[in-house]
């Protein structure tokens, strides 16, 4: 049994719904559909999430949220139209939203996760009618009947584990497709609460292990994973994708930059050992790139190569650093207090290199820290560097091979790029390289053109 997730660009309209019908009928082990909202038809176009986020917030704010609301109306109108679906449905979407935005608004958050999620839910309806309709016998489930329980955390909220098995319950003994919404479940006193954005990857993955489906297939628009980012290397969708990967590569690969989906969404599907499928919708007949718990690597071979901009560097040094216990403990220990984490430690004998996101540490913050690190632990240096990005070189064949680091430096060293720093994790199947964020781009088209081309 498959459970599949069809993203944005999946659903964005009639004609891209009826390729997922097709998708959906041609295997008749994909017995679960998650949908998102319909996303964008083509650049400059608005995705009907944000057109409900724009309501609720008009809404909230006493602003006039007819025009969004109005959009949101005709895009599914325009979807229904071509679909020839009854026109019933669109009545209950123009009643729904105008109830949920009449609501009262005495949590902000709940308020505005009640009107967005209905993007989620009028696709799905949407769909289990076109596939009724053309003959794939098809029920829309509704979270709430289904059991998905979630926290209080509205645009933010948790699964409660007692899902599982209610899930497990409410779909496993359906006997036609079902179709469910994504990013979003109910709280335990009844009210509607979202996953983060990008919540439908969590949502399919949790269907994903409540059932034990043999792959979670995750349909978006592209072929398969590329090994870097195309947006900085455009040479990379011409070439070929990565067929195979680890779920220990893909976190690290996720991490640090990759924006196939949440490097946390999939967890449930993780956790349950559940192969991942990620495929394009468009091209349906690719095979994709499957995820999976382990697989046969090739000694030194570079999997993939992420870029993560906007970083920082505090820089302390102290003259016997090394014999003073504790010391790095307490510098920790502050900018914790100034709720900064970290992404990794470089050390010498009588210094450390605190690295983490820029955004975390502004001006107020630095100079809090600076005045504590210099009454506490009276450094004989104190600095902050910012502007740095992060390589990230990952392969499961990395760990059995001598020289890849090597290999990445001398690579970089022919493109001209200084390095700053080099952080290898404890797992080997990964080193990163840390450099200025004005050399990020001309890095990665030289690690691209050495590890995929030549």
């Amino acid at each position: 049994m498959k459970v599949c997730k069809f993203g944005g660009s999946s659903v964005a309209s009639a004609g891209q719904m009826l390729k997922v019908l097709e998708i959906v009928r041609s295997d008749p082990a994909r017995r679960v559909v998650v949908v998102s909202a319909p996303g964008k038809r083509e650049k400059g176009d608005d995705k009907v999430t944000d057109l409900l986020i724009a309501c609720a917030r008009d809404a909230l704010a006493g602003r006039d949220s007819s025009a969004d609301a109005a959009r949101v109306v005709a895009r599914y109108e325009s979807i229904r139209a071509e679909l020839d679906l009854p026109s019933d449905l669109v009545e209950a979407l123009r009643e729904e939203l105008s109830a949920r935005l009449s609501a009262p608004k005495d949590h902000p958050g709940a308020f505005e996760d009640a009107v967005k999620a209905l993007g989620e839910e009028f696709s799905a309806r949407f769909c289990a009618a076109a596939f009724a309709a053309r003959g794939l016998p098809a029920v829309y489930v509704d979270p709430k009947d289904a059991g998905m329980r979630l926290s209080e955390e509205f645009g933010a909220a948790q699964l409660l584990p007692e899902s599982y098995a209610a899930l497990k319950s409410a779909l496993a003994p359906i006997p036609d497709v079902v179709v469910f919404p994504g990013f979003y479940g109910y709280t335990a006193s009844g009210r509607l609460a979202t996953f983060s954005r990008g919540g439908s990857d969590i949502t399919g993955a949790i269907l994903a292990a409540a059932l034990g489906a043999d792959t979670y297939e995750n349909f978006t628009d592209v072929d398969a994973v590329y090994p870097v980012d195309p947006r900085l290397c455009p040479e990379a969708v011409g070439g070929e994708g990565i067929r195979e990967m680890t779920f220990a590569e893909m976190r690290e690969l996720s991490y640090a930059g990759f924006a196939v989906f949440h490097d946390e969404a999939v967890m449930p599907a993780i956790r349950a050992k559940i192969p991942i499928n990620i495929r394009n919708t468009n091209r349906p007949d690719e095979p994709g790139t499957m995820v999976l718990p382990r697989r046969k690597a090739v000694p030194g071979r570079v999997n993939g190569i992420a870029a993560c901009p906007g970083f920082g560097a505090l820089y302390v040094e102290k003259w016997l650093m090394n014999r003073e216990v504790g010391f790095v403990a307490k510098l920790l220990s502050i900018l914790a207090d100034e709720g900064v984490s970290i992404e990794c430690m470089p050390a010498g004998v009588d210094s450390v290199t605190v690295v983490f996101r820029d955004e975390a540490f502004p001006e107020e913050v630095r100079s809090r820290a600076f005045a504590r690190i210099e009454r506490e632990l009276h450094p004989d240096h104190i600095s902050y560097s910012r502007g740095i990005a992060f390589l990230v070189a990952v392969g499961e064949g990395m760990r059995t091979t001598v020289g890849t680091c090597l290999h990445v430096v001398t690579a970089l060293s022919r493109a001209g790029i200084n390095l700053q720093m080099i952080n290898q994790g404890s797992s080997e199947l990964s080193i990163m390289f840390g450099i200025r964020e004005v050399d990020l781009q001309p890095a990665v088209q030289a690690l691209y053109r050495e590890f995929f081309v030549s």
